[in-house]
């Protein structure tokens, strides 16, 4: 792709999430809900091949119908109170409607289809844009809502994620497709807890952008869309490797690492909110993502190829990481003991 054209689009993707998380009128966010759409789509379907162009055809229609639908929510508000602010959303149809849109944005259950099929399209750079920059706005827009938003639809909905995102990724051999629905299994931890404790939810969300940067950075280096690949790769990159399992178990939530912090939290503030049965519930489902992140850290360290293998022998290269690699893998790893510090700023 041109450097030029990469330059505007990412702009575009920069100033269309500003657009959204700095606005309280309905209109604006929608346009920078927009703006981000239209300009996520030539990244995905930059390599013209079929796959990618089915990719970017699916995002398109659902980014479309779920911004239609953003519009249609505030319309309806406007139209019963007379307030474009989006804060002020509080007729019970709208809300309905906005919380539907915005799990389609996310790729909420019943709403999740179309992420792991553009994910499996698309370049893992792009993947990663699509994991966590995509998903800023809508959880903003979630995040400014969530006090008109009904907890008991978006409770079951964060149940329904996590038991879904678990299940469908038991059987899966493509890494990509591995972490979307690990993002969904993750998207149902944030939105259960929304209705009661915002902050932690943006928390969660941060911490899970970390971790699947991270995860997605370092799978970039090794070329590994596959397990098979992953398999492979031991004797090529040993040391990124090596950090690769121990933050796909962070992202597990393992406890000496950073990704238990946001799961202890939200555990700990459903059971303040007498949530113990949803806390239990959530803590159970979570069992079956740790399964395949499981997987996923056997397959990277543990499991040699064998001689029969299909691939071509990887030796050792003395190609340099990227940096910000090394350093978001170590955020990913050692974040638990500032957990004090962290919650006295939140």
């Amino acid at each position: 792709m041109n450097p030029q054209a990469k330059l505007v689009f990412i702009t575009s993707l920069l100033l269309g999430t500003t657009i959204t998380i700095s606005s309280n009128h309905w209109v604006l966010a929608w346009t920078g809900l927009e703006i981000n759409t239209l300009a996520v789509l030539p990244l995905i379907s930059k390599s013209h091949h079929p796959r990618a162009i089915e990719a970017a055809t699916k995002y398109f229609l659902v980014q479309a119908a779920a911004s239609t639908l953003v519009l249609f929510s505030s319309m309806t508000n406007a139209w019963y109170t007379g307030q474009w602010d989006i804060t002020q959303l509080t007729h019970p149809f709208s809300c309905l409607i906005l919380t539907a849109a915005l799990a389609m944005k996310l790729g909420l259950v019943p709403f999740h289809f179309w992420f792991p099929e553009v994910l499996q399209g698309s370049p893992l750079p792009t993947g990663l844009l699509l994991s966590t920059a995509m998903k800023f706005p809508p959880i903003t827009l979630l995040f400014m809502t969530s006090p008109s938003l009904n907890p008991t639809l978006l409770t079951t909905m964060a149940l329904l994620s996590t038991a879904l995102g678990g299940w469908m990724g038991l059987n899966q051999t493509q890494t990509r497709k591995i972490l979307a629905f690990s993002s969904i299994s993750h998207l149902g931890w944030m939105t259960i807890i929304i209705s009661y404790n915002p902050k932690l939810t943006l928390l969660s969300f941060y911490l899970y952008v970390l971790m699947t940067t991270a995860v997605f950075l370092s799978l970039n280096s090794m070329k590994a869309l596959k397990l098979s690949t992953l398999m492979t790769s031991w004797t090529k990159t040993p040391t990124l490797n090596a950090m690769l399992m121990l933050t796909l178990l962070s992202l597990a939530g393992l406890p000496p690492l950073t990704g238990f912090l946001p799961k202890w939290l939200i555990i700990q503030e459903l059971t303040k909110q007498e949530m113990a049965p949803a806390a239990t519930i959530i803590s159970l489902l979570s069992l079956l993502s740790l399964f395949f992140y499981l997987r996923l850290a056997y397959c990277t360290t543990i499991t040699l190829p064998p001689h029969t293998t299909n691939h071509m022998k990887q030796w050792h290269t003395n190609k340099p990481t990227s940096p910000m690699t090394a350093i978001l893998t170590t955020v990913s790893l050692v974040l638990l003991p500032t957990a004090p510090l962290i919650l006295s700023i939140t």
